[in-house]
């Protein structure tokens, strides 16, 4: 569901950047000063645990792979305005450090996982678990279900966006720009896989996730619950979401046992390598991929190179040690922003007071 660079017209993607930007800019405003010192260290805790989540790939139909997102939790936990920035944050270091996901598509796939998928759990869960207890069952059910319909919501708004390329942007002769299939095989390669597996996967994550915290930390589910309070936690609270992560963190080499890329994820060079262009073809309604990478998608792929490619560092030869690795890095990047953004935070009243 990371839209590589070269898959989007550069209008498409500044038309998305200007969607997320636009978020952000919301999202920020919307969560009160009063509440960001405490809300800062939770942003960070669900934006590691969303890296960590999104480096289980799990096999799809086709031979493709894909992958839980972590947005439903979070959005459960911070609410719709911190589930956004959440997600966000970790998409955007996947992207800079590691690859997942191009530069140029940032904004297309912040605005697909991040708000859309932030809006689809919110508005489910709150529709589902209206007037329930903290504690109840249905609470269960329903963060399931959000987050069964925020991952496919997600990967449709990405197959719309990937569909639409070629009709939209093609040269004299009707060949494809940036990505190479239309809607009729988009939608349905992109959505087969996340209608049964993918979906499901986020749907386990949250419903276990909601049920842990009823017992553990039902305090940090009354954010969102609509029965009033805005309780986010103790320092126990970040203790017990941090224990978590560093659980997922450790298994995090399971995450490669998946082979196969991820629908619509291949480099420029795939469509000119024979096992690859099977893997293409196999996945994508047995449409014949066009002979090279279109124009546009080679142009525009080599705008940013990651220094760890594929969460594999070039210093390490273990490829799951190099992927564990990755997500350690992945991780200590967001306690880092979240410590600075923390100190410029409580920095910023005594400033106030001097001047």
């Amino acid at each position: 569901m990371h839209i590589p660079d070269g898959y989007l017209s550069p209008s498409t993607c500044a038309a998305l950047y200007g969607g997320i930007l636009a978020s952000w800019y919301l999202c920020l405003r919307r969560l009160k000063r009063v509440l960001l010192t405490r809300v800062v260290p939770l942003i960070s805790v669900f934006a590691a645990f969303a890296f960590v989540v999104m480096m289980f790939n799990i096999p799809l139909p086709g031979g493709t792979t894909g992958h839980a997102l972590g947005v439903t939790i979070a959005t459960i936990v911070l609410g719709p305005w911190g589930g956004v920035l959440a997600t966000s944050l970790a998409i955007a270091l996947q992207a800079l450090l590691f690859g997942d996901g191009g530069i140029t598509t940032l904004g297309a796939n912040c605005f697909n996982m991040a708000v859309i998928g932030s809006a689809v759990a919110y508005g489910c869960y709150r529709l589902l678990a209206s007037q329930a207890p903290v504690g109840s069952r249905r609470r269960i059910v329903a963060a399931g279900v959000a987050g069964y319909l925020a991952a496919n919501a997600s990967a449709l708004a990405a197959a719309i966006e990937l569909g639409i390329q070629p009709a939209l942007f093609h040269d004299s002769a009707g060949a494809p720009l940036y990505a190479p299939y239309p809607l009729k095989i988009a939608i349905p390669a992109m959505m087969i896989g996340h209608l049964t597996l993918a979906g499901m996967a986020e749907a386990i994550i949250s419903a276990g996730l909601v049920a842990y915290l009823q017992v553990a930390d039902p305090a940090l589910l009354r954010q969102t619950s609509g029965l009033g309070g805005r309780d986010l936690g103790s320092t126990g609270s970040l203790r017990r979401l941090w224990a978590t992560v560093a659980l997922l963190l450790v298994l995090t080499p399971l995450g490669i046992l998946a082979t196969g890329k991820a629908w619509a994820e291949w480099s420029a060079s795939d469509f000119t390598t024979s096992n690859t262009r099977a893997q293409i073809t196999a996945s994508s309604g047995n449409q014949t991929p066009p002979p090279v990478a279109p124009s546009g998608l080679q142009r525009m792929a080599s705008v940013w190179t990651s220094p760890f490619p594929s969460y594999a560092p070039a210093f390490v030869r273990s490829a799951a040690l190099g992927y564990l690795l990755s997500a350690m890095f992945g991780v200590g990047i967001c306690v880092f922003i979240a410590l600075l953004a923390q100190e410029r935070l409580r920095a910023r009243p005594r400033l106030e007071q001097d001047s």
